[in-house]
């Protein structure tokens, strides 16, 4: 039986085009199964508060770059949504006196306009937000260098090399978006071999460091969460970093605060990786065969998914 077109966007795969029962189950679990939903290999963890959740998020840098010698280079791969613990990781850094110089970081993803990234002057440019958030506020002493810092270019060779360049990834940071994206592995267009059914898992799982089309869902998030809502300032594509890199991290962690996707979201994608449902059209459930997978939790900002008017 062929699958639904997508109720938001006809031409795209998306969670729309979801078999019915999945989408009921998922709307149905309250934060309390949601935590039951844990297994090997995935765990689930509430945080009462968003001071104890971004400290949490900010200590995954820490905890990161403390194994980091020269014999043994440790990085992390970092997300801008969200960002609150940015700021948190340049103070701890700075009240350990944690040197960084063996330490790594990737980004995950930046804005393409006209087939090249943004410069880091953009407004938007996600290179900015790490370094002015984070990296600049880092006492001069204790910095990474330069060298360490690996953020993707549209001609991703140099950043997809970094990959294989013996330095370990020990946990790779992200948040979840409107369409169930990590980085911006946006699911696909249906045209092409991907015109009746989303690519399967495994040959998504494939997909490298690369510049994205994305989804009219992403597009409208973005221009609601960092764009004041103005749409037309958004670009319609991006660099992302693939899932064949996430697959290189030893942790993924996924920090769901509540405000970059939905009550309903944030319950689907948990009870599809839980179950192991990985689906194209669901990018995050990719995530169901990850070995070794996080999603932390802002318990209030779960929400609840009663229809309420407003």
């Amino acid at each position: 039986m062929p699958r639904k077109l997508s109720s938001i966007a006809p031409d795209w795969w998306d969670y729309t085009t979801l078999d019915d029962e999945i989408v009921r189950d998922a709307a149905r679990l309250t934060p309390e199964q949601m935590l039951k939903l844990s297994r090997p290999g995935f765990r689930v963890v509430f945080y009462d508060t968003l001071e104890e959740f971004y400290l949490a998020e900010a200590l995954e840098y820490v905890t990161a770059w403390r194994q980091a010698t020269p014999d043994n280079p440790v990085g992390l791969c970092g997300p801008i949504g969200p960002t609150e613990q940015l700021p948190l990781v340049a103070r701890l850094v700075n009240d350990l006196g944690l040197p960084l110089h063996a330490a790594h970081f990737w980004g995950m993803d930046e804005w393409a306009l006209d087939g090249q990234e943004v410069p880091p002057t953009h407004p938007l440019s996600f290179e900015k937000a790490d370094r002015e958030l984070c990296f600049h506020r880092i006492r001069k002493e204790l910095r990474m260098p330069e060298t360490n810092l690996h953020f993707p270019k549209a001609d991703t060779t140099a950043y997809r090399r970094t990959w294989d360049a013996g330095v370990r990834c020990a946990v790779m940071q992200g948040g979840q978006g409107d369409v169930k994206h990590w980085a911006f592995n946006d699911p696909p267009q249906r045209k092409g071999r991907s015109k009746d059914a989303p690519p399967a898992p495994a040959e998504f799982r494939k997909l490298t460091t690369r510049i994205v089309d994305l989804h009219p869902l992403t597009i409208a998030q973005n221009a609601r969460t960092s764009g004041g809502g103005n749409i037309a300032l958004v670009p319609t594509q991006a660099i992302s970093v693939g899932p064949h890199e996430t697959w290189k991290a030893e942790k993924v962690s996924i920090w769901h605060a509540g405000r970059h996707d939905n009550p309903f979201g944030q319950r689907l994608t948990t009870l599809m990786i839980a179950q192991k449902i990985p689906d194209a059209a669901v990018p995050m459930s990719l995530l169901a065969d990850h070995p070794n997978v996080q999603f932390n939790f802002y318990r209030p900002g779960i929400g609840t998914c009663d229809v309420e008017m407003h």
